[in-house]
Formats: C-alpha cells, structure tokens, sequence
C-alpha cells in the first residue's frame, strides 16, 4: 500500500510589495527627528539659559532626517531605494529653503500693505499732500502707460527678430548675421538695469539736447531694452517647436514663404509668444533704477508719455520710503501698499500668461 505525501502549501510573495516601508515610516521618521532634536535644543537651553533656537533645530532635524530615512531604507529595501530617498528628500529640502522666504516676504508686505489698500489710494494722487491721505493713481497710471510704450517698441523688435533666426538664418551669409545677433541678444540679456536707463537717459538728451531732460517715453525705451532679449528668446524657441512639416506642407501647396508665416507658423506658435511677452512685461514692471534716472518722480498725474516727469508704482514705493516725511507712518504705509500693488499686478499678469496659454494653445484630436 502506497501512501501519498501530502501536497505542499505553495506561499506566493509578492516582489512588488516586499522589502518596502510602510507609507507612513517617512514622516514617523521625520516627526521623531524633530522631536529628538527639539529635545536637545531644549535641553541647550535650559542649561545655557538662553532661549529655544527653533531655526536650529528645525534644520538639525531635518538633517538628522536625511540620515535616518536612507539608513532604514538601505536596510530594508536596499541601495537603490535608498539613494532614491535621500534624493528626494533633498529636492524636498532645497524646495522648502526656496519656498520659506518666498513666503515671508509675501507676508511682510501683506501685513503692511493692507493699511493703505483702499478706494483712496487707487483714486487720488499725491498733489499737495504732506501726511496722512494721498494715494498712487499718477504712479499707477504711470507704470502702466510706460509699460505699455515698452511693449508697444519691444514686441514687434523681438517677433521680427525671431522670426529672422528661425525662418531666414540659414544662408551663408544669414547664419553669420544670426549668431552676431544671438550674442546680442545673449549679452543684453545679462546687462543691469542700471546701464539700460543711463543708455536711455543719454540718448534723450542728446536728441533733445536738454541734459536735465525726464519723460515717460525715456522710460520706456529703457524698459524696452530689459524685454527685447526676453522676447526674442521665447519668440526662437516657440518657433522652433512649430514642426516643420507643416512648414512643409504649405510650400507644396505653393504658398510663399512669408505667408506660410503669417497663416502656419505663428498662428501654430501663438500660444507660447503671448505667454513669452506676457512674462516680458512682468518681468519690467518692477523695474525702479532706469526710471529714477530717465523718467523722475512727480506728485501730480501726467498723462502725456513724451513730456515732463512721470512716476512710476516702483519709483513711488521707493521714493516714499526713503524720503518721508513728518508722518512716517504715512508715506511708510502708502510705500508698502505701492509694493503690494506691484505683486498683484505681477500675479495677474503670470495668471494672464497662463490663460493665454491654455486659450491659444493648437487643438488635438478631433
């Protein structure tokens, strides 16, 4: 008689799941080392008598974090994983060293700022005011009136200018043109503000021969040279993700070459230029060096780009601040609120870019 062995018990394991923490082990050990440091800061503190140094600690913590996790992991899960957590809480790190003072500089203007963020100062100038009360229309007005004229000279400059790199470039002759204007462009890309509004300053002077001469357009043209480099850039490179296949068909079908540009390639391009000038002109709306240069500071609205002084939001927050009067609280509110009215139009105009974006973005699919 034969007797059968019974049959074994097969046990699977899972080789996706195994040697793995569990989700939460991260930031138990992340928790734990904060406790542990804020522990022995504690105690440092005791017995120094000073008082509790939270910034140690948190940065002590999170450094014995950066230990702790790849240690545990190398473990359990082995080298790759755990290089792959040290890396990634690196990235973290770095993200919340970026993050902190973004925020705290956000805050600070909020909180000093809001004092002043009211109907008044949105509607009323400072003509003939010396301490409380006034506001920022003529520096509103200002800033947006140069802006504009900087954009109205700089946009069509870079468009065209692109469009000569990407479409036209590539002769003999044209390549040589192109790289003399790419580095141009690559050094006035790096050159200070500073230099762009003397550059303007002298060049009013000397077409209106008055060497004390300040006006909006001078401003503009100052700003221009800050948005030309950044336009041309994101311009190019637009272009030059358009595939050239649609390029292509559109000379087989005989079209010339400049309409194949006008109706193909910038319409195909549109998205990514708009959203490259929109984030040109936030890029220079809070420019205050060339202006105090070229286009002064002034109490009353002007209106007129090409004639006497105009202020500016960042040449009004500048100028209140350090030249206060009796009532320094005043003129120190109304400069904070100056600077909070600049980061929200900033903020506008990124959210308008990405708008832009998203609206004339080429459609996909049917």
């Amino acid at each position: 008689m034969t007797t059968v062995a019974p049959a074994r018990k097969i046990v699977s394991r899972n080789t996706l799941t195994a040697g793995q923490l569990p989700k939460w082990m991260p930031w138990a050990i992340l928790v734990g080392s904060f406790v542990v440091t804020g522990v022995l800061f504690g105690l440092l503190a005791i017995v120094s008598g000073a008082g509790l140094n939270l910034t140690g600690a948190a940065i002590t913590g999170y450094l014995l974090f950066l230990i702790a996790l790849p240690v545990i992991s190398n473990i359990v899960e082995g080298g790759r994983k755990a290089a792959d957590r040290l890396v990634t809480g690196l990235v973290s790190g770095a993200f919340l060293l970026a993050f902190i003072p973004l925020v705290s500089v956000l805050w600070t203007v909020i909180e000093g700022g809001w004092r002043r963020f009211d109907v008044e100062f949105f509607t009323y100038s400072m003509r003939n005011i010396v301490g409380e009360g006034g506001g920022a229309l003529h520096a509103l007005v200002g800033t947006l009136l140069i802006t504009a004229g900087a954009a109205v000279i700089s946009v069509p400059v870079g468009i065209f200018t692109a469009i000569y790199l990407v479409e036209y470039g590539s002769g003999p002759v044209s390549r040589v043109v192109s790289k003399g204007i790419t580095t141009l462009v690559d050094i006035m890309t790096g050159i200070p503000s500073i230099v762009a509004g003397l550059f303007a300053f002298a060049l009013m002077s000397f077409i209106f021969d008055d060497p004390g001469y300040r006006s909006g357009i001078g401003g503009s043209i100052a700003l221009s040279l800050l948005m030309i480099p950044t336009v041309v850039r994101s311009t190019e490179e637009m272009l030059k993700l358009v595939p050239n296949e649609l390029r292509e068909a559109s000379y087989a079908l005989g079209v010339p070459k400049w309409l194949t540009i006008v109706k193909v390639v910038l319409p195909t391009a549109l998205a990514g230029i708009a959203t490259g000038v929109t984030l040109a002109v936030a890029r220079v709306i809070g420019e205050t060096a060339p202006l105090l240069l070229i286009a002064g500071f002034t109490t009353s609205m002007n209106y007129n780009l090409f004639s006497e002084r105009m202020m500016t939001l960042p040449v009004f927050a500048y100028n209140q601040y350090v030249a206060p009067g009796v009532d320094t609280a005043a003129y120190f509110d109304r400069s904070w609120t100056a600077a909070l009215t600049l980061i929200l139009i900033v903020m506008i105009l990124n959210l308008g870019a990405r708008l832009v974006a998203k609206l004339f973005a080429p459609k996909t699919g049917r």
